[in-house]
């Protein structure tokens, strides 16, 4: 007869670990972490900001996307220490004094949306794109959300979103 092993991980060492530091929208977290974790399990698990989601962990579906010094990126197949020291952008971070953001208000009153578990990645990517280019054609927004899969709406609410929001943004 065969031994079971347990399931269970053994809590690494804590020599085993690397100290970093990442400024999230506008807040500095310093941790000791694994230096295996993953960026999105660093945002939701140890800064507590659960908006942003874990859809695939592949980078196929995008629900994971942040801005990171700047740039659009898919905080699944991001190590938490390749982003020490640096600033990102999570949806929690849009939305300012009680006020949406212009994206965010977009796609509420243009039912940009239906479960939701796409939609934050959905407005960051839109955010990341429309400071790219603020006033983009219908297919420069639909390549600029290629990497961001929705299940439900069909897309045509979600670009009819980021096209309004273009416009209050230009403003």
């Amino acid at each position: 007869m065969m031994a079971r092993t347990s399931a269970v991980t053994p809590k690494p060492a804590k020599s085993d670990l690397m100290s970093i530091k990442i400024n999230i929208n506008g807040v500095e977290y310093r941790r000791d972490v694994e230096p295996r974790l993953l960026l999105v399990h660093f945002i939701r698990d140890l800064a507590g900001l659960t908006g942003t989601h874990v859809g695939c962990e592949t980078s196929s579906c995008g629900a994971c996307t942040v801005i990171l010094d700047g740039r659009s990126i898919k905080s699944c197949t991001m190590l938490a220490v390749q982003a020490d020291g640096g600033k990102v952008e999570t949806i929690e971070g849009l939305a300012k004094d009680g006020s949406l953001h212009p994206i965010q208000q977009a796609f509420w009153n243009n039912h940009g949306l239906q479960c939701g578990f796409c939609t934050p990645g959905m407005i960051m990517q839109a955010y990341w794109m429309l400071n790219e280019n603020p006033d983009p054609t219908d297919d420069e927004i639909k390549l600029g959300l290629a990497g961001n899969l929705c299940r439900c709406t069909g897309y045509q609410n979600i670009i009819t979103s980021v096209r309004a929001a273009a416009e209050e943004m230009r403003r």
